[in-house]
């Protein structure tokens, strides 16, 4: 088969490049998918430049967590899924490929009104804001909540799940530049939940402090740098919930533990990708039982940056690092 694979293992995006491995043959309890699309994620940037640990299931030459496709083979003992059927599927790796193979307890139906491209953007990012929200860190409904990273794939899909599953008092997002920030405000309909607040050219602990006297959850991509910021604006009994340090993973100069003592508070980190295929299985059922039913009835969207043919990889990999986009971008395998 076809499939994107990294010159000398590691490098910048020039290093990738449209090559052939072996077709991979389903197991027992395994499915084979042939692509039609996949999403990136900025794991794969990582994982690329041989930076992300990897967990031991995942193909160590190809990248991709998430694919739509078809089934064109069904092992041994999978009754769920057959030949010919549409699917979207969240993987351990190896999606920058035609064909993968996974446990059909990772694989999903896919609905006929989604499309191949708006489900390749969904398994990674809405199930991580799916975990955060509605699993680890439980967002109550009536409490406010700040998402980092609004324009990035996980915060587009927490702040939908804050506003609608949630039922969120207020949603608090923070993003850098203009253009991102008209983008998100759109997520917010006709409610006045959504505050969208541009880092770049507002302090964002300020800005909160103008609508609410503090959040109770706060998920964070940059670590270091908002530390301080975050401490000072949760609320008593709130929760700062890591999913990415982009600014460091080190406590910043001035950082106390008084407050986490005086607030009662919780500090909790998570990833999804090292998680066993038990838990991923009950998260992708907690995702399709409370959070896809609004997606196919268009309460909620799927934000798509841009596509591209995956012959155009080097360039998808360059826009990402450039992090200009508001959405997901996805690559379509094409003949």
């Amino acid at each position: 088969m076809r499939c994107v694979l990294i010159k000398d293992g590691t490098g910048p995006a020039e290093n990738l490049y449209l090559g052939e491995e072996k077709t991979p043959e389903p197991a027992k309890g395994q499915v084979q998918v042939k692509i039609n699309a996949f999403g990136m994620n900025r794991m794969d940037l990582l994982q690329r430049e041989g930076k992300y640990p990897l967990p031991p299931q995942a193909s160590k030459t190809i990248l991709g967590v998430e694919y739509s496709g078809v089934v064109t083979k069904v092992g041994e003992g999978v009754d769920s899924l057959k030949e010919g059927e549409e699917v979207f599927g969240l993987t351990y790796g190896g999606a920058y490929a035609e064909y993968i193979v996974s446990p059909a307890s990772m694989v999903l139906s896919k609905p006929k009104g989604l499309g191949w491209v708006e489900a390749a953007g969904i398994p990674e990012v809405w199930m991580t804001a799916t975990q955060a929200l509605l699993l680890e860190a439980p967002l109550k409904k009536g409490q406010n909540v700040l998402i980092h990273a609004g324009a990035s794939g996980v915060g587009i899909a927490a702040i939908q799940i804050a506003l609608h599953i949630c039922g969120a008092s207020k949603v608090f997002t923070t993003c850098g530049s203009d253009d991102k920030v008209a983008a998100l405000e759109k997520l917010g309909g006709d409610t006045e939940k959504l505050h969208v607040i541009n880092y770049r050219t507002q302090n964002f602990e300020e800005e909160i402090q103008k609508h609410a006297d503090g959040v109770d959850l706060i998920i964070d991509f940059i670590g270091k740098n908002y530390y301080n910021q975050n401490i000072n604006l949760l609320r008593r009994d709130g929760t700062l919930y890591y999913l990415a340090f982009m600014s460091g993973a080190s406590f910043p100069d001035g950082a106390s533990l008084g407050p986490l003592l005086f607030k009662r508070l919780t500090i909790k980190g998570s990833t999804l990708r090292s998680r066993d295929e038990k838990y991923q299985h009950e998260l992708l059922e907690i995702f399709g039982e409370k959070v896809l039913p609004g997606i196919l009835n268009k309460e909620m969207k799927v934000l798509i940056h841009e596509v591209y043919p995956w012959t155009d990889i080097v360039r998808a990999h360059k826009d990402m690092e450039a992090n200009t986009s508001s959405g997901k971008l996805i690559l379509e395998v094409k003949e």
